[in-house]
């Protein structure tokens, strides 16, 4: 079965640290894959407020999640804090990327290599929106 290879960029827009919880482990003792989708969401919501948005309002509409794709590297466990560089590229009309490089903190062992696929969204409309410019301009390289 081929496995999933994500190109991580050379650079990232952001970066944010989120020590990892005893809730986050499964039952092999490490780090969960639900998990790992709950800290890469609460990293993209980072992401957003740092430039004064919201999942429900980036320049007057709303994002969703349209795909997710997750390289785990090596195992994380409780007590560690993980480091997330995060960055937004491959614009289209509707959307973008968004891409993870996840490390521990103190080693910087590589943990996880993730992308988020998003829409931008008009929740009262319930149907897709175009990519705001000024979105787009703030993660122009």
């Amino acid at each position: 079965m081929p496995r999933i290879k994500l190109d991580l960029p050379k650079n990232f827009h952001f970066t944010t640290e989120i020590p990892i919880r005893i809730s986050d482990i499964n039952y092999g003792g490490h780090l969960g894959n639900d998990a790992v989708l709950s800290i890469l969401h609460e990293s993209r919501i980072r992401l957003l407020l740092e430039y004064g948005y919201s999942e429900f309002n980036v320049e007057g509409v709303g994002i969703i999640m349209t795909d997710s794709a997750v390289v785990y590297k090596s195992e994380a466990f409780y007590g560690e804090s993980l480091r997330i560089q995060i960055t937004v590229i491959d614009f289209s009309r509707f959307g973008c990327d968004i891409y993870y490089l996840v490390r521990e903190r103190e080693s910087g062992r590589e943990v996880v290599q993730a992308k988020t696929g998003i829409a931008f969204f008009n929740y009262e409309e319930r149907k897709l929106a175009p990519v705001p410019e000024q979105f787009k301009k703030n993660f122009s390289v």
